[in-house]
C-alpha cells in the first residue's frame, strides 16, 4: 500500500468506529449485530495504521477492544438465536 492509502485509513477507522458505537447502543439485536461487525472491522482498521505509524499502545488496545467486540458479537449472535 502506498504511504498515502496508510495514512488516509485513519478517516475511515473513525466513521466505521462512529457508526459502529451508534449500532450497538440500538434496541434491536440485529443493528447491535452489525455494530460489533463494524467495530471489528474498524479495529482491523487501527490496526493497519498503527502498524503503518509505529503506535504500538494503539495497536495493543485495538487487540484488546478487538477480542472484545468478538465477544460482544456472539453474544449477541446467542441471544438473537435464544430469541427466535
Amino acid at each position: 500500500m502506498t504511504l498515502q492509502i496508510l495514512d488516509a485509513i485513519q478517516w475511515p477507522a473513525m466513521a466505521l468506529t462512529l457508526i459502529a458505537a451508534w449500532l450497538v447502543g440500538s434496541q434491536h439485536t440485529h443493528r447491535r449485530h452489525w455494530g460489533f461487525w463494524c467495530f471489528i472491522g474498524s479495529n482491523l482498521l487501527w490496526i493497519i495504521w498503527g502498524w503503518h505509524d509505529s503506535a504500538y499502545a494503539l495497536i495493543t488496545l485495538q487487540l484488546g477492544l478487538f477480542l472484545l467486540n468478538v465477544r460482544g458479537q456472539r453474544k449477541t449472535d446467542s441471544d438473537h438465536a435464544q430469541s427466535s
